[in-house]
């Protein structure tokens, strides 16, 4: 079977850590089944990307920047190129279908941050999804998203039986493990003067974090730094310059995903308080480095981390202050999340999703 995969990568709609968890997730599949052909299809050129044997990537221009561009990708470039790739199945993990194509179509949902938190995205972002989904649901043959929460926003939102829609987990890394306090002090002397610190591994709402780490250092009068991983944005950057304890907080962009491991097993705890995130790679990448987690309580993701982490009204930065002195001050609250996260990570078994997904594409091409 030939299986076409759009894997156009919008990151102002995409949320942290989608990329990984796109390739992670695909790459399990196509190496679970030799069997099948896959072909990726992307709107720009790709970098830093190792393929299995049974994957063809092609590059289908022009970008697709904007929403009248997203329409002719998707109606007309995909469809020219299902065609040239005589392919059986074609699935898009964007929330996005073709509505132009009879090619069969399985569609995974990550984002529904349009219907939760519309003022979060653009307001031309915002219509396209909302005017759009309706049709991109009627068109797919088989619907996946991320999470039970999500599941049952999509069935009662748009009166979809609720059994036919599966629920695909995030894969993770497995390069993302625990290190002995030998390596974990390497880390901090490499990246945080050989101090304890919190991490941040998201791009949104870090001035609310800001202002939480200026509450918890007054409050604790502690050495603890701040650092956050990932691309940051000039408008906060802009304001990063400004803030009076700035030099206690280590910005660090371009980082390869094997020293985000290292860092993410040597910090104290990971603060993460998206406005909005479904998937929280992040999060579970801390948990299977047995660290803590504090994270926004928004969405799907108390359903989904349960007694996992402690969570905290991502609009109030005490409140993101007091969940961080908690864990910086009761061990036993830390040990108790660390032991919650090892038991939430027995669902996210690659070989378990990888089939998951399988049984969408296969009831899609059937």
């Amino acid at each position: 079977m030939i299986i076409a995969v759009n894997t156009r990568l919008n990151k102002e709609t995409q949320p942290e850590g989608y990329e990984e968890f796109l390739f992670e997730l695909l790459g399990h599949v196509a190496r679970k089944f030799p069997q099948h052909q896959f072909i990726y299809i992307f709107d720009a050129p790709y970098k830093n990307i190792v393929f299995p044997e049974n994957v063809k990537p092609v590059v289908a221009g022009p970008k697709a920047s904007n929403s009248l561009r997203l329409q002719y990708w998707f109606n007309y470039r995909i469809p020219a190129i299902l065609r040239k790739y005589k392919s059986d199945v074609f699935v898009s993990i964007e929330g996005i279908c073709s509505l132009r194509t009879k090619f069969p179509q399985c569609l995974l949902l990550s984002d529904l941050s349009f219907l939760t938190h519309p003022h979060l995205l653009k307001k031309s972002q915002a219509r396209f999804y909302t005017k759009f989904t309706p049709a991109f649901l009627a068109n797919a043959k088989s619907i996946a998203t991320v999470s039970s929460f999500s599941k049952s926003l999509i069935a009662n939102r748009y009166k979809i039986n609720a059994d036919e829609i599966a629920v695909i987990n995030p894969v993770i890394d497995a390069i993302f493990t625990p290190l002995d306090w030998e390596a974990q002090e390497i880390i901090k002397e490499k990246y945080a003067e050989g101090k304890a610190y919190f991490l941040c591994s998201g791009n949104s709402n870090l001035i609310n974090l800001l202002k939480a780490f200026t509450f918890f250092k007054k409050r604790q009068k502690s050495n603890m730094l701040l650092l956050i991983t990932g691309k940051t944005d000039e408008t906060f950057k802009k304001e990063f310059k400004t803030y009076k304890l700035r030099n206690e907080v280590k910005l660090l962009e371009g980082l390869d995903k094997a020293e985000l491991a290292k860092i993410t097993a040597s910090a104290y705890a990971i603060v993460y308080p998206v406005l909005y995130d479904d998937i929280a790679l992040p999060a579970l990448q801390a948990l299977q480095c047995n660290v803590p987690v504090v994270m926004s309580d928004t969405g799907a993701l108390p359903s989904v981390f349960g007694e996992a982490a402690l969570y905290v009204n991502p609009e109030s930065y005490e409140d993101i202050a007091q969940k961080m002195m908690l864990v910086f001050k009761d061990e036993d609250k830390a040990n108790e999340l660390v032991k919650a996260g090892n038991e939430l990570l027995q669902q996210y078994q690659p070989g378990k999703t990888a089939d998951l997904l399988m049984q969408c594409i296969l009831k899609c091409a059937n």
